[in-house]
């Protein structure tokens, strides 16, 4: 007889429902759960007061939390593989468990829910769950550089657990442009959401295109009215105008961005005397504004391919206001923790609003408008666009445009 486990479809029901697929455990979701309704029963509430899904019923009683449930389950097979085949394989795995759940799952929901509304959204709240997702993704990251499972030659607990909390966020927000700063993890990602044993159990996963808007009062208000709809025209609203971007808004400008990018990108030979001088000539201070950008947690960056892949992700993201904007981003240092510094050139006087609301990476730098009165920034703005070196008395790493 199979065991029951009372849970809508979602992730921490997925954990049981993999692990059976690979023991030959016989689970099976409850019919007919309704979320919000079934789990506030008494009969519910009597298996797990809290009244927080998953609930497995089993011979010896009701045992709800997702991993303690998954564990369980594994146990029903003896000398179950999924535990490793010694003392140390079983103390990693459990190692990374522990790991997924503290460094991985609690900061992506510390991200999507409150954009979700299901919680106060607190922008500095955000940042730091973002820098601290980013923290384990990037061990993790490391670590899965020479390896394809968690612990030995093949699927554990661990790696189910894992992936799992992961398709959380692939699925909603952990979009293409975020994931790029960490192969390993994609490709370890991907290799096991599409083995048949998971694959059977969370179907074909798509990637999320984007961070989700953060909630407004009224769509929160929306969600509390579904139960009791309104009544709606038949007809549907003829689709409104696309709003156009503030910036083309603006008066126009004497620089023509596209002819600097040109030039900068032509320029093969006496950079200084032909670019940069080309650049100040073009430079239009009512029409533009420059930026210097300090990455504030500089002592993190131990590793260089991680720094740059680092870089990498955030210029990709950037890529909302590429027709606004041009950048140059340098790793700097011969040895770790490396530098990242930048300069940005943006279209209007101040940093664009929809950039610093749709671009995350935006707080973890520290931005300051240079003052182009003063001819030391003004130098440094010219050797930031050369990638002069040595740049401020140390080596240049890497340098990366954005244009």
């Amino acid at each position: 007889m199979a065991l029951v486990l009372h849970s809508s479809a979602n992730k921490n029901a997925y954990k049981a429902l993999i692990v059976a697929e690979y023991t030959g455990a016989k689970v099976e979701l409850a019919k007919d759960f309704q979320m919000g309704v079934t789990n506030k029963t008494p009969e519910f509430l009597k298996m797990n007061p809290i009244g927080k899904i998953p609930v497995l019923e089993t011979p010896d009683g009701p045992l709800f939390e997702s991993n303690a449930i998954a564990r369980y389950v594994a146990r029903l097979t003896p000398d179950c593989p999924l535990y490793g085949s010694s003392l140390i394989d079983y103390g990693r795995i459990e190692q990374w468990i522990d790991f997924s759940a503290s460094e991985i799952d609690v900061h992506i929901a510390g991200w999507l829910y409150p954009r979700h509304g299901f919680r106060l959204y607190l922008p500095p709240a955000e940042k730091a769950a973002i820098a601290n997702l980013k923290r384990g993704l990037g061990a993790l990251n490391t670590y899965l550089a020479s390896r394809t499972y968690l612990v030995g030659e093949g699927v554990t607990l661990a790696d189910i657990i894992m992936v799992c909390n992961l398709g959380f966020g692939f699925k909603y927000i952990l979009n293409k442009s975020f994931t790029l700063e960490f192969p390993h993890v994609e490709r370890y990602f991907w290799t096991l959401i599409n083995q048949p044993n998971f694959k059977k159990v969370w179907g074909d996963l798509e990637q999320a295109e984007s961070v989700p808007p953060v909630a407004s009062k009224k769509s929160k208000e929306a969600k509390k009215e579904a139960a009791n709809p309104k009544e709606v025209d038949d007809e549907e609203e003829a689709p409104k105008p696309k709003a156009k971007n503030p910036l083309d808004l603006l008066p126009p400008s004497t620089m023509i961005l596209d002819d600097w990018k040109r030039l900068y990108s032509n320029t093969k030979n006496n950079f200084r005397e032909v670019a940069v001088k080309g650049f100040w000539d073009m430079f239009d201070p009512e029409g533009y504004s420059l930026w210097f950008c300090d990455y504030k947690y500089n002592d993190e960056n131990n590793v260089s391919f991680v720094t740059m892949n680092k870089v990498g992700g955030f210029l990709q993201r950037m890529d909302l206001c590429r027709k606004y904007a041009f950048g140059k981003m340098l790793i700097i240092g011969s040895e770790p923790p490396f530098k990242v510094k930048g300069l940005w050139l943006f279209r209007g006087k101040e940093i664009p609003r929809f950039v610093l609301d749709e671009c995350y990476d935006m707080e973890l730098y520290e931005w300051t408008k240079v003052d182009i009165n003063d001819e030391a920034q003004k130098e440094r703005v010219s050797q930031m666009i050369e990638d002069a070196e040595p740049f401020e008395g140390e080596t240049l790493l890497d340098a990366k445009c954005f244009k």
